[in-house]
């Protein structure tokens, strides 16, 4: 049996002079081998996007995180510092088609950036700062000069909020995650449900409420964690079991 395929969301980015699309390997490897699916690179192409061909020819989208953060306008938000890292293409691929896709019956799993977006799709707002806002902790990436695997070392724990998505996924109601992200929900998009929170109240893991199939999104970064985290295999592991499940029904439908 062949299979799932799942649409990995790209960055543009520009090598050697030249518009490129890139994800990194921990979405992939993440996407292979603990969903069991075929990881397909989808170019942040904005208008060139064709929604029904997508919808035809794959079975999940996974919502990358990124080292850029969505255009503060996407939301209404202040103009941003110029030092902010943004990324218009992916903004422009991603962001309108969302909630059509979840519509369909598309499973989607959001990570990092991919929680902002889906957040933003449905109407919500971001702090663009969020070590900015009184109360909030800073749940920035911190000194970039560590080893990379201690970038994504568990840096604070979250709450699970009972009847959830997440509460039916992991036994436990709370457990420690990595934080590397700017960027934070301010304001929560109509539709979407509150899964899990950190001890300083932010909003650290979404779902969409009228979705019949897998549609989480989380704060923090599972996909880097898949070795040494039951947490990041088991969300990873439903994601991979909806996909399959979409392809069954893809399929199946095809061949009537």
């Amino acid at each position: 049996m062949t299979r799932p395929v799942v649409a990995i969301v790209c960055d543009r980015i520009t090598l050697f002079g030249h518009d490129a699309h890139a994800a990194f390997h921990g979405y992939v490897h993440a996407v292979a081998e603990v969903s069991g699916a075929l990881p397909l690179l989808l170019p942040a192409s904005g208008p060139d996007l064709d929604l029904d061909s997508l919808l035809s020819a794959v079975d999940g989208l996974l919502l990358t995180g990124s080292p850029s953060n969505v255009e503060p306008s996407c939301y209404a938000g202040p103009a941003p510092d110029p030092s902010m890292h943004l990324d218009r293409a992916r903004d422009a691929t991603v962001l309108q088609p969302l909630p059509r896709l979840v519509d369909a019956g598309l499973p989607l799993f959001g990570v990092c950036r991919g929680l902002q977006e889906l957040n933003v799709a449905y109407g919500g707002t971001l702090h663009t700062a969020v070590h900015e806002q009184p109360g909030l902790r800073d749940h920035r990436i911190g000194d970039l000069k560590r080893p990379l695997d201690q970038w994504y070392a568990d840096k604070h724990p979250v709450q699970v909020q009972p009847g959830g998505v997440l509460a039916r996924l992991l036994p436990q109601p709370s457990f420690d995650i990595n934080s590397l992200h700017e960027q934070g929900i301010a304001r929560l998009g109509q539709g979407l449900r509150v899964e899990a929170q950190a001890d300083d109240g932010l909003v650290e893991a979404i779902s969409v409420q009228a979705a019949a199939q897998f549609t989480l999104a989380v704060q923090w970064h599972p996909e880097m964690r898949v070795a040494d985290s039951a947490e990041a295999r088991t969300l990873f592991a439903a994601f991979g079991d909806a996909c399959r499940a979409r392809r069954a029904q893809r399929l199946g439908g095809a061949r009537t």
